[in-house]
Formats: structure tokens, C-alpha cells, sequence
């Protein structure tokens, strides 16, 4: 299956259920899918892919869906909801660092095959981890702060949701791509690879905002099932 496919799936998928969690679960399911997005994110996110012939990270997607998680908190419960998604994902994204070292403290007996796998993997994850933090902590209450910045120049009427939306989306996906491809990636890869990444990564995130705008208007529509009077 091509890369490109896998793209316009995982992005159907996980726009997707953002919106499922969201009526089964409500408030909850976000503060799921957004601690879910953010931690398979960080594994996601050292696997280099190329799609549609430039060279990005397979965890674009999936970090991105959770940008729509915020705004659907904000835009249906107000500013301290969605600050409530963004600390339970920072608390959980430091314990997830501290495991994961952990579990490769563990002298492994002869029986174990999987422990060289898992320092190669979990080996990157502290590098990963302290740039997804950073990113992720002044990104994330940027795209809270803005949403409800636009919102209260423009009203809070349905017209002007793409504007709120894309807005607080596009701005703050672009400082944490800068944030996080620099101190995750610099050094790392050349320096023309490196470039590759860091301009793609907003791209292919900038896509994912864009088309989560439907997702948004949905979402603005949904009762969960358990606010149903």
C-alpha cells in the first residue's frame, strides 16, 4: 500500500475518532485521545517516511489530531478544559520518560530477544520526549490562548469557527514544529535532510489542520451520549 494511501487513512481515521471518543465518552474520550496521540506520536515520529516524494515523519498525523482535540474543548467547554487536555498529556508524556528508562535498566536473561529493539527505540525516546515536551507545553497553550483570542474579537458563532480553528491551528503547529524538530532532530540527520523534515513536518501538519475543519463543525454538532437529557 502506498505512503500517500496510508496518509489519507490515518488522517480519516484518526480525525475520525476524535469525534467517536468524543460521543461515547465525551469530555473524557478527547482527554484520551489526546494523551493516546501524544505518546504513540512520540514513537511514531522516529520513523522517516517519504510521502508524496518528500522525506517526513510517520507521527505528523497523529500529533495533529490532537490540536483538534483542544479545539473542540475550547469551542465546547471553554479555555479551562482544554488546558486540563494539555496538562494531563505533559504529565503523562514524563512518566512515559521515565518507563521507558526504566524498563531498559533491567538486565535482560537469555531467554529475552527484544531487548536490543528496545534500546534502539526507547534508547531515543528521552532526546524525543524533552522535545515533544517543549514543543508541546508552549504550543499547545498557544493554540488554547489563540483560539480564544480569535474568538473573542469575532464571537463565538458558527461562521467564524474555521476562522478560530485554523487560526490558533496553523500558528501553533508551526512554532512546535520548529521547537520540536530542532531540538529532537539537529545534528541528527544532514543538514539538508534535517530542512527536508523540518519544512514537510509543518506542511504535511498545516494539511491535517486544514482538513480537520469539517471534523470541527461536526464536533460543534455532536451531544455525547451521556450529556443527553
Amino acid at each position: 500500500m502506498p505512503n500517500e494511501l496510508i496518509f489519507i487513512i490515518t488522517v480519516l481515521i484518526y480525525l475520525g475518532s476524535v469525534l467517536v471518543l468524543y460521543k461515547i465518552f465525551g469530555k473524557n474520550g478527547l482527554y484520551a485521545f489526546a494523551i493516546f496521540g501524544t505518546l504513540l506520536g512520540n514513537i511514531a515520529v522516529c520513523k522517516n517516511v517519504d510521502i508524496f516524494g518528500v522525506s517526513t515523519t510517520a507521527g505528523n498525523v497523529l500529533y495533529a489530531s490532537t490540536f483538534l482535540v483542544t479545539d473542540i474543548l475550547s469551542e465546547k467547554y471553554g479555555k479551562k478544559e482544554a488546558a486540563k487536555a494539555v496538562a494531563y498529556s505533559f504529565s503523562i508524556m514524563i512518566l512515559w520518560m521515565a518507563g521507558t528508562q526504566l524498563i531498559l535498566l533491567f538486565t535482560p536473561n537469555a531467554n529475552d530477544y527484544i531487548n536490543e529493539s528496545l534500546k534502539v527505540v526507547f534508547g531515543l525516546v528521552p532526546r524525543i520526549t524533552i522535545a515533544s515536551l517543549a514543543g508541546f507545553i508552549l504550543s499547545q497553550n498557544l493554540d488554547v490562548f489563540l483560539y480564544h483570542f480569535i474568538w473573542s474579537r469575532t464571537g463565538n458563532g458558527k461562521g467564524m469557527l474555521w476562522l478560530r480553528n485554523n487560526g490558533s491551528t496553523l500558528t501553533s503547529q508551526a512554532v512546535d514544529t520548529i521547537i520540536f524538530t530542532t531540538l529532537a532532530f539537529w545534528g541528527v540527520y544532514p543538514r539538508n535532510v534535517f530542512m527536508s523534515i523540518l519544512i514537510t513536518t509543518y506542511v504535511f501538519k498545516a494539511v491535517v489542520a486544514l482538513l480537520d475543519t469539517p471534523f470541527m463543525y461536526l464536533a460543534r454538532r455532536i451531544v455525547p451520549l451521556h450529556e443527553k437529557g
